[in-house]
């Protein structure tokens, strides 16, 4: 991804000033806009006026803590977030994609991988959908995707503006229905690399999307496990547009 050709716009919340002020220095030096917060007051009233393009959340902060914070933004945006989390514990992780996040980083963090994980974040956001795949509707089961706006629409009239990893995995198992899709290829379609041994962050995912599409029948699950495999799309796909 050439980032230096697109005008890309971070928002680093974080109370931590010393790590504001690398991830300003640093990702600055690879051609993102940078503007630091540090706390969610600071964050929404920053978010008033600078359309940030994803948001990189510190977990722990006094007052409201990233979980918090994250969970209020869901009610009126989908913009990406990254979450970092202090320490190995799987449980921050979990929790942060249940609610929302795009992707996460434990702290302490390379900032290299951390600029690879946003330029992964940022292929799958509006900005980077291709011309022709942004006119595309696709139907399914009782539900239609618009490409264009990433809306869900069931045919009860129910909407939905998927976030980012929602979109991206949804908009890749529409592109193959009936195609066992691997946890290595959904992460590396997510995240530009394979998932880690132990790794649940494809799962959480998943688990998300099937709260969108009400998939939680068992016996008629649009999104099926393949035990030892991974998952597939099990329905008929109709391109609208």
């Amino acid at each position: 991804m050439n980032i230096e050709q697109n005008s890309f716009r971070i928002l680093v919340v974080d109370d931590d000033l010393d790590i504001c002020k690398l991830l300003h220095d640093y990702l600055h030096s690879h051609f993102l806009e940078v503007k630091t917060a540090h706390n969610g007051e600071e964050m929404f009233s920053a978010l008033k006026s600078y359309k940030a393009d994803l948001i990189i959340l510190d977990v722990m902060m006094p007052g409201a803590d990233g979980f918090q914070i994250c969970q209020t933004l869901r009610k009126t945006s989908n913009v990406p977030v990254i979450m970092l989390t202090a320490g190995s514990d799987d449980t921050d992780r979990i929790v942060g994609l249940e609610i929302g996040a795009d992707d996460y980083m434990a702290k302490p963090f390379n900032p290299r991988e951390l600029l690879a994980r946003i330029k992964a974040v940022l292929r799958r956001s509006e900005k980077n959908i291709e011309p022709n795949e942004a006119l595309k509707k696709f139907q399914f089961h009782d539900w239609v995707l618009d490409f264009s706006t990433r809306e869900l629409s069931h045919v009860t009239g129910e909407r939905w503006t998927l976030n980012g990893a929602e979109f991206s995995l949804l908009s890749l198992m529409l592109h193959k229905p009936g195609h066992v899709f691997t946890r290595d290829e959904l992460s590396n379609h997510l995240r530009g690399r394979d998932s880690y041994p132990f790794d649940r962050t494809i799962d959480v995912q998943i688990s998300r999307l099937r709260q969108r599409l009400k998939d939680d029948n068992k016996q008629t699950q649009l999104i099926q496990t393949v035990r030892g495999s991974g998952y597939i799309l099990a329905t008929t796909v109709e391109q609208l547009a």
